[in-house]
């Protein structure tokens, strides 16, 4: 397509060296600058990539519920709303505010330090910070549990297929849905598990990432919770761009979760199935290890729906108000498909 930016909306790019989650919340007197910002975020990615034209720096922004009638105006994505928190008897998936998110990534970390310094100054004082964690590769991408993390992502076409949004809410085809989760791992329990016992946990073995089989009744393993299979047997994959962080002299540990889906139920139908539980009150074991601080939602626009951004703002439904975040009235899964207890 002419004129869509390059560098921007890259949703099955492969996992680079570094990446930047951040979160922030707009203030309704910036929508403006903020769109004027995001509209021109191509050129900002080119200002600092023809440094290192190599290095693959890209950005996705995605735009949450309460900032969408005014900040890009017209309808907005059919199963676009508020993350809900999830409530299972033991942990729960919290929500926290977040009106855009920032992915930046990229092979240098000092490229990606700078582009977002350069962003945070474009953005101004409209933007308050919710939450901004900087993530690495790890070895042969293994999260900081020691396992291969994203192993299920799908590729080429089928990664295409998964994450893009397509005829079935074709004003918005192209673009994708984000769930973004920032995890802390109390790593000293974890290493104390023998291995055996957290292989059980992930439903994979720690050194060569094999599959172990799927428990039919009962405790079920992280993977097996997290796959969704339809009651036609079509299985629904997202891609995962996680990363770990960490400060060991805070002893602070974590994954950053980024999920991608075509459908957003999908994402959701998973973390049900590992706060609630498959059946319910058998909740992911992993959760015991694993505790999420943040939980935000968004739709990232397809690069050319984001250069043209507002330009359904001059159509009477840009009149809307902001819609406040009801986490009451979410209803996960209200668009899903039903799901297969048997997976």
């Amino acid at each position: 397509m002419s004129g869509v930016p390059d560098g921007v909306q890259r949703f099955t790019a492969p996992l680079t060296g570094h990446a930047i989650f951040l979160v922030v919340t707009v203030s309704d007197q910036a929508v403006d600058g903020i769109r004027d910002v995001l509209r021109d975020l191509g050129g900002l990615v080119q200002t600092v990539r023809f440094r290192d034209p190599g290095d693959g720096l890209s950005c996705t922004v995605g735009i949450g519920s309460r900032m969408w009638p005014t900040l890009v105006g017209g309808p907005s994505p059919r199963e676009l709303h508020p993350f809900t928190p999830v409530v299972g008897a033991v942990h729960t998936a919290v929500a926290t505010p977040g009106d855009l998110l920032f992915h930046i990534r990229g092979d240098r970390a000092d490229l990606c330090f700078e582009f977002e310094r350069l962003l945070v100054a474009a953005l101004g004082d409209g933007i308050q910070v919710e939450d901004e964690t900087s993530c690495f590769r790890s070895f042969d991408r293994r999260d900081l549990l020691g396992f291969v993390d994203g192993t299920a992502n799908p590729v080429g076409t089928d990664a295409a297929d998964s994450v893009l949004v397509g005829d079935e809410d074709p004003a918005f085809a192209g673009g994708t849905y984000i769930v973004v989760q920032k995890y802390l791992h109390p790593l000293d329990r974890w290493q104390a598990l023998p291995t055996e016992a957290q292989e059980r946990i992930m439903g994979r073995t720690k050194a060569d990432n094999v599959e172990l089989d799927d428990a039919t009744s009962g405790q079920k393993s992280h993977k097996t919770l997290a796959t969704i299979v339809d009651d036609a047997g079509v299985e629904h994959d997202i891609i995962r761009d996680n990363m770990p962080f960490g400060r060991p002299g805070h002893a602070e540990f974590g994954t950053y979760f980024l999920g991608q889906s075509r459908a957003l139920w999908v994402i959701e139908t998973m973390l049900r199935r590992m706060f609630v539980g498959d059946p319910p009150g058998v909740h992911d074991r992993l959760l015991d290890f694993s505790v999420p601080k943040t939980g935000s939602t968004f739709f990232a626009p397809s690069a050319g729906l984001l250069s043209t951004l507002g330009d359904a703002v001059d159509a009477p439904a840009a009149a809307s108000p902001i819609v406040e975040a009801s986490p009451t009235s979410l209803g996960i899964g209200a668009n899903r498909a039903p799901v297969s207890q048997e997976v």
